[in-house]
């Protein structure tokens, strides 16, 4: 099977799998609501949405979702395109596929911004309201592009208490792990550590592959007619 085909088939398993675990959590989970995974504290389903960017920031400004939304479609786009450079020239494949991870998690998270808000319901407040329902499109909460990320896996490991000669967070308790994320962003995120973690190897497997190039020979009956006419030329 060649690169091209792993590429499509490795970005299409990432979004299956981080759509179909958004979808469920989106219709069964009320907002905050959250489950025990296989009975462990540390680790749960916790609903949240993320309207902005990562670690939930958000612009006050009207337009700011809509240019987002709009400069993450350029990235992926551009993205894809690297990727396919990147096959063109041979470049090594764990860095194609780490490339891969990076595009089909931002890939998923744009989904959710275009159209989550155009086909489901708002999401109700756990112990208040109701879970969301998936609708007509075009009659959901928002409009295209103003869709909310869906976020789910939270592993709250461990509070460790920071000494008090620490500057500012001196005393103060800090949660490891606390961010809440997705297939998509877990996809991004082993992506480019596989990239910072690798990048020798990738690179250097791409040095060696360009010297194992056999350099192109000229013919030998060639050579002697050029001797040869060099030798008349002499004379």
């Amino acid at each position: 099977m060649n690169r091209g085909r792993i590429v499509i088939i490795l970005i299409l398993i990432v979004l299956c799998l981080d759509q179909a675990s958004k979808i469920y959590v989106k219709t069964h989970f009320r907002y905050n609501e959250e489950v025990l995974i296989a009975g462990l504290s540390w680790a749960r389903l916790h609903f949240v949405e993320n309207e902005g960017m990562a670690f939930g920031i958000t612009f006050d400004w009207p337009y700011g979702k809509l240019l987002l939304s709009l400069f993450r479609i350029l990235m992926v786009t551009g993205l894809g395109w690297y990727i396919y450079l990147l096959i063109k020239v041979d470049a090594p494949s764990g860095f194609i596929y780490s490339m891969c991870l990076i595009t089909a998690g931002a890939l998923g998270n744009i989904l959710d911004s275009a159209f989550y808000g155009m086909i489901f319901t708002d999401s109700g407040i756990y112990h208040h309201e109701d879970v969301a329902q998936m609708v007509p499109f075009g009659t959901g909460y928002g409009k295209f592009l103003h869709g909310k990320v869906v976020d789910m896996f939270f592993f709250p490991i461990r509070w460790i208490d920071i000494p008090e000669w620490v500057p500012i967070a001196g005393g103060q308790q800090f949660l490891f792990f606390s961010p809440i994320f997705n297939v998509a962003d877990a996809a991004i995120s082993i992506g480019v550590f596989s990239i910072l973690v690798s990048q020798r190897r990738f690179f250097r497997e791409a040095s060696e592959s360009h010297k194992a190039t056999p350099v192109e020979q000229v013919p030998e009956e060639n050579t002697k007619e050029t001797e040869e006419d060099s030798t008349v030329n002499e004379a």
